[in-house]
């Protein structure tokens, strides 16, 4: 089982090659899905971005019609090592940021070596996550409030951020996908927005 970011404009020929490499496939809707059950037993569902749910006709092109963006929603991505922010308005990216903070790496020193060097990474990690949730009220916290927040990097980063008394609200408009990207750069984040905003594909292939 995969799962796979597709955009709205690719939805249609990615269900016309599912189609070719499996055999026919028929369409239906289940549980807010599209879903293909191909002649060869493979099979797919495919999930609206922002946990939206498809009640529309058992059609790719349908399903793609009803790929739309909220008209104020967020990206928020943490790692030890780096953060990236971003507001948009549909698919106009209004603002963001992005940011590298040094966390130092782990050592094989042990005794108190190792602790001295736990604490520094510690206060390392806290220092980058109070620049980021310091970036992201600014940005995601202070405009028009958002209807959806995508999220990724690190779990326990992303956490920590949200912990921040000023975004704890935001914790109620996070949605599907959990993105797993690297240190965010500026590639890294515009890839994040491509891939929130497109449909997910779940296919088991036969």
């Amino acid at each position: 089982m995969t799962t796979v970011a597709v955009p709205a404009a690719r939805v249609e020929r990615w269900v016309a090659n599912f189609a070719d490499r499996h055999g026919s496939a028929e369409l239906a809707v289940r549980d807010g899905a599209l879903t293909g059950v191909a002649e060869d037993g493979s099979t797919f569902a495919a999930h609206l971005p922002f946990d939206a749910p498809y009640d529309g006709p058992a059609d790719a092109a349908a399903f793609a019609a009803a790929l739309t963006v909220p008209d104020h929603w967020g990206v928020l991505l943490v790692r030890k090592g780096g953060f990236a922010v971003a507001r948009l308005a549909g698919g106009e990216l209004v603002d963001h940021k992005i940011g590298q903070r040094h966390v130092q790496g782990r050592t094989k020193a042990g005794g108190q070596s190792q602790q001295r060097f736990a604490r520094r990474r510690d206060n390392q990690a806290r220092q980058a996550y109070e620049a980021a949730a310091g970036h992201a009220a600014r940005i995601l916290a202070g405009g028009p409030a958002l209807s959806a927040l995508v999220t990724g990097g690190d779990h326990a980063a992303v956490a920590a951020v949200l912990e921040e008394p000023s975004l704890r609200a935001l914790r109620a408009v996070v949605v599907e996908p959990w993105l797993a990207v690297p240190d965010p750069r500026r590639t890294v984040l515009d890839a994040a927005v491509a891939d929130a905003a497109s449909a997910r594909f779940t296919v088991t292939n036969r």
